[in-house]
Parts: C-alpha cells; sequence; structure tokens
C-alpha cells in the first residue's frame, strides 16, 4: 500500500501550500461563486473479468454543455470525449484496483472562434484502490482513491502542455429500494460525494479543484447489464484562489459486466462501478 500512501501524502502537501496561498491571496479580495457550466454526460462503464484475479476496466464518455448564449440549456456545444481503460485486479472481495492509460479528447470552449483549436488531446495515466465495505443491513459502503497523472494544454492557439497530478477520494453507497438486495430487477439509490486535489507549476493558488456530489437511482436488467441516471452538482476552485465555480450536470449511464471465463469458472456478477 506504498503508492496509495505516498500519493495521499503529496496530496495533503499540495492541499496545506495551496491553502496557505490562497489565504493570502484572499486577504485582498472578497470570494466569488458564479455557476458556469450545464451538461449532460453519456457514459458506457465497462467490467470484464477475464480470471479470477484480473479484468479489464473502460470508461467511455461523451459529454456536450450549454450553448454560450444559454446557461442553463444545459446541451448546444460538444464538451468531450473521455476514453479511459485499465487492468482491473481483484484481491479479494473487500478490495480492488485499477491502472492504466486515458484519453481525452477536449473541444473548443468557442466554436467557431479562430484563435482555438477545435479539439487538443489529453493523454493521462491513473490508478485506483477501492475499498468495499461489509453490508450494513440493506446497503453497502465504498471508498474509492483514484490518482491521475495528467499532460493538458488549453484549446488557445498555440498553448504549451502542462503537467499536472490530481487526488480523488470518493465514498458512495447502493441502497436497494425495492427488493432485499440488489439483484435482477432491483432499482437502487446511490448518493455519492467526491473531492478533488491538483498540484504542479501551473497550481499556485488553487489546490482544491473540485467538490462534486452525483446521486442517482439505478436499474439492474440482468447480472450484465444496468442503467443509472443521475443529477450531478459541482463546486471548483479558480485559479486565482478566490474565485468559485459550479455547474448542473445530468448523467446517463449504461454499465455492462462480462464474465469471459470458462463457464464453470463463472460467477455471474452485477456490474455497478460508475
Amino acid at each position: 500500500m506504498l503508492f496509495p500512501r505516498l500519493s495521499l501524502y503529496f496530496a495533503i502537501a499540495a492541499l496545506v501550500a495551496g491553502l496557505n496561498a490562497s489565504t493570502l491571496r484572499a486577504q485582498q479580495t472578497s470570494p466569488s461563486i458564479q455557476l458556469e457550466e450545464t451538461g449532460v454526460w453519456n457514459g458506457l462503464y465497462l467490467k470484464a473479468k477475464v480470471s479470477r484475479k484480473v479484468g479489464y476496466y473502460g470508461e467511455h464518455h461523451y459529454r456536450v454543455r450549454n450553448r454560450l448564449d444559454n446557461l442553463t440549456s444545459f446541451v448546444g456545444r460538444p464538451r468531450q470525449i473521455y476514453n479511459r481503460a485499465g487492468i482491473n485486479l481483484f484481491f479479494n472481495e473487500y478490495f480492488e484496483a485499477v491502472i492504466g492509460p486515458t484519453l481525452v479528447f477536449n473541444y473548443t470552449p468557442q466554436p467557431g472562434n479562430e484563435d482555438f483549436e477545435h479539439v487538443t488531446l489529453e493523454p493521462r495515466i491513473w490508478h485506483q484502490w477501492l475499498f468495499i465495505m461489509p453490508m450494513m443491513g440493506r446497503f453497502r459502503v465504498f471508498h474509492q482513491f483514484r490518482f491521475e497523472h495528467r499532460w493538458r494544454r488549453s484549446n488557445r492557439k498555440g498553448a504549451e502542455y502542462e503537467y499536472t497530478d490530481r487526488y480523488r477520494y470518493k465514498i458512495f453507497a447502493f441502497i436497494p429500494l425495492n427488493k432485499k438486495k440488489i439483484e435482477d430487477g432491483a432499482l437502487y439509490f446511490s448518493p455519492s460525494a467526491e473531492i478533488f486535489l491538483h498540484s504542479g507549476k501551473p497550481i499556485v493558488y488553487n489546490p482544491f479543484e473540485d467538490f462534486r456530489t452525483y446521486n442517482g437511482f439505478g436499474y439492474v436488467l440482468n447480472s450484465n447489464i444496468t442503467f443509472f441516471a443521475g443529477h450531478m452538482w459541482t463546486l471548483g476552485q479558480k485559479s486565482l484562489g478566490f474565485e468559485y465555480r459550479t455547474s448542473h450536470i445530468l448523467r446517463f449511464n449504461i454499465l455492462l459486466g462480462l464474465d469471459l471465463r470458462k463457464t464453470d469458472k463463472k460467477i455471474p456478477p452485477i456490474n455497478l462501478g460508475y
């Protein structure tokens, strides 16, 4: 468990240093919070088990955001095509990890503006630790730690790539509603909260990148297919430190769980990861 501990230490150090800088900066002005974006994220999540200990994990999103002239429109401009993949390692029933690459296509925030490139590429390396708590009555709680190493640039022409690290922690739960447990035909509610920190050369006054609450309902069609829909609200710190942005996002996901092992070794899973 050395690597997650080191990443967590780096996150804490970045947060403390950044908060000190933000405090000094904020003494000269008053903080402000502004709604900056609405949008719709459509996601396909894939989890395929190839052996008792190893599997494949993938997340593929198409994200859109509001029109420039209508903040509450939710659609109107493409935002991102988001592809994350990885090797899923199953240590036991309470702990699993993933490591792999990510490639994000970032679309211009100002379509038609010749000063911006239509799309830029953002490669990442990511790794994740998922702790699965024992059942607590009818529901189960999860703790997810995710770390990302990103190379990204603005869509403005001539902008250079900048390297940053991101540190994420999410707590979420699955609560069955129409059955005693989550199984075929179950409807469930899933609340979650996630905090994002980041560090790097361009991160000076804003170590607190984001806070998200994502709450929604899922329906288990069968052991391979689950549908999920929900609402996400975000709060993030802008580059000056004393300015904050919020957004409202509608999310619609399809979750696919596959078992590619031989028939006599299969244990029918229900894929609930998101």
